[in-house]
């Protein structure tokens, strides 16, 4: 362990804000995988369309708005403005439900792209380090001029190493967000089905009761 830490030290001053990256990087990985496990697989969504279906739009309500699942919430806020602009509803409840979703993913983004470039950075700096030895020194310490560069060649090697690690995460997150948003998309417009057909399926007692309130 020791000689690991003495490695890495090696890599130079670069090796500090690469040591940030790589614990954010760590910290977003957790936070968004337990926010993944506590969604887990539902059958809500089912449920409120369920009970949509029979006309129970109050407990469809109640159902939506207390899952955890965003499609069963997108769906939840439909019901709740159907009758003035269900789809204008569920589109600003889907973009919220999504921003959820994606909270932190830009700043993971970030350290792929950024961790490379600065493990590039610590290389150079280490190489102009190395020839200013070599310019010093001549060819008298070979050693000494190639160790620098092996040093140099660290900060490269980690930041490399972090961007991977954190791209395998990253991509797997926006892959789940943009399964969970066709979700979303294929709830709502079932939903919207079942509004456009409802005047249509009020059943006989209902529709006794529309002929009579007409006459």
């Amino acid at each position: 362990m020791r000689e690991m830490v003495a490695l890495l030290a090696k890599g130079g001053p670069v090796m500090i804000p690469l040591a940030g990256c790589s614990i954010l990087a760590l910290a977003v990985v957790l936070e968004r995988a337990w926010t993944w496990l506590r969604l887990g697989p539902s059958d809500e969504p089912e449920t409120v369309l369920a009970r949509a279906a029979q006309g129970d739009w109050k407990e469809a309500s109640r159902i939506g708005t207390a899952s955890r699942s965003p499609a069963a919430r997108v769906l939840a806020a439909g019901i709740e403005h159907r009758n003035p602009a269900a789809t204008l509803a569920m589109e600003t409840a889907a973009r919220l439900e999504i921003a959820r979703l994606k909270r932190f993913l830009p700043v993971l983004d970030t350290i792929v792209t950024l961790s490379p470039l600065l493990g590039l950075l610590g290389t150079v700096t280490g190489m102009i380090a190395a020839f200013g030895v070599m310019g010093h020194s001549g060819m008298n310490s070979p050693h000494a001029i190639t160790g620098g560069v092996a040093e140099a060649l660290i900060a490269t090697a980690v930041g490399l190493g972090i961007a991977i690690a954190a791209l395998v995460p990253l991509n797997f997150f926006n892959s789940r967000v943009d399964a969970t948003l066709e979700s979303i998309e294929r709830y709502g417009s079932r939903l919207e089905l079942l509004l456009a057909e409802a005047p249509a399926h009020r059943g006989p007692v209902a529709a006794a009761h529309g002929v009579i309130s007409d006459t």
